[in-house]
């Protein structure tokens, strides 16, 4: 009898019968699944925790486990490495990446930092190690008004994520120079769709992710990360919202709030490398132990210091 390949064992095998061998190798590896919350539903509803990159990225640091299963994007899975270089890190597919990451290098940041010398770069923790490392305070979605009026500095220099940068520049009284990097998927939701569904649903509430055009969010009743959404939907008492972020967070806002409806304005908020994942990728990574993410030392040690700082801020 030929004996199957990894791949093919896996192609054969039936999702429940999938799932149960991911959550065996799991605890036989001391391993913590974690999802961010643009993964698939099957992927979210596996994880043993669901979040932002990088709250995500800090249960990575907290937790005992020797083995963190990855499923995001590259950024992440580096962080998560930064912030726990004594735990193996895996990302079931090392081609899920981040546009809006890889809009930034390092070159092309120490250049507009030779042009503005002096002036504090803070990078949105959507970015690779690399451009971290040549950064001096990293932001999230979440933290990133607080980081930015935090510094002392008249002027900052905002990377990558252009529409973030803006929504900063409006809560602020820093000069802010702002490098022309976006996210594809939240770039891609025009007025036209958001002004469909909002008369459509003329009683719903409009919440928008701060990557998202300032034309989209002059629109929004309530501008927040991925976690404020989650928040904001739990403890508002009105019954339907209208999402301006990548369809993958329905999948936890319906779980949580199963008497109210979330309405995503546009087919176009999905991200195709948040949806690259799936649960056989999962447990292929268990049963090989690979791809692992790793960081050298030397950027680690400079991307650390950023995130640290980031840390101290408190978080909205």
């Amino acid at each position: 009898m030929l004996r199957l390949t990894t791949a093919r064992k896996v192609a054969w095998m039936k999702q429940e019968e999938i799932i149960q061998e991911i959550r065996r190798l799991a605890a036989e590896r001391n391993a913590l699944l974690l999802a961010h919350n643009y993964q698939r539903d099957e992927i979210q509803a596996l994880a043993d925790i669901t979040g932002d990159s990088l709250g995500l990225s800090m249960e990575a640091a907290r937790t005992d486990k020797d083995v963190i299963v990855f499923c995001g994007v590259h950024f992440m899975a580096e962080s998560a490495s930064i912030l726990a270089p004594d735990k193996i890190v895996l990302l079931p597919r090392p081609d899920a990446g981040c546009p809006m990451a890889d809009m930034v290098t390092p070159e092309g940041l120490r250049e507009l930092k030779a042009r503005h010398p002096g002036v504090p770069v803070v990078t949105y923790v959507n970015s690779s190690a690399d451009v971290k490392a040549e950064s001096d305070i990293c932001c999230t979605s979440s933290n990133a008004v607080n980081v930015v009026n935090s510094l002392e500095a008249d002027e900052v220099i905002l990377v990558p994520d252009r529409n973030l940068g803006r929504y900063i520049a409006q809560h602020t009284d820093k000069k802010c120079i702002f490098w022309e990097g976006y996210c594809p998927t939240h770039d891609r939701l025009d007025v036209e769709a958001v002004k469909r569904a909002m008369a459509e649903h003329p009683d719903a509430l409009f919440m928008a992710h701060p990557e998202c055009p300032p034309e989209i969010l002059e629109l929004a009743q309530h501008i927040c990360s991925t976690s404020g959404m989650y928040d904001f939907a739990r403890n508002n008492p009105a019954k339907t919202f209208i999402v301006g972020t990548e369809a993958g967070i329905l999948y936890r806002l319906r779980k949580e709030n199963p008497g109210k409806e979330f309405i995503l304005p546009s087919a176009k908020l999905i991200c195709p490398n948040m949806k690259l994942t799936s649960l056989e990728d999962v447990l292929k990574s268990l049963q090989t132990m690979s791809p692992e993410i790793t960081v050298p030392a030397a950027i680690r040690e400079k991307a650390k210091l950023t995130l640290d700082r980031m840390l101290a801020v408190p978080r909205d």
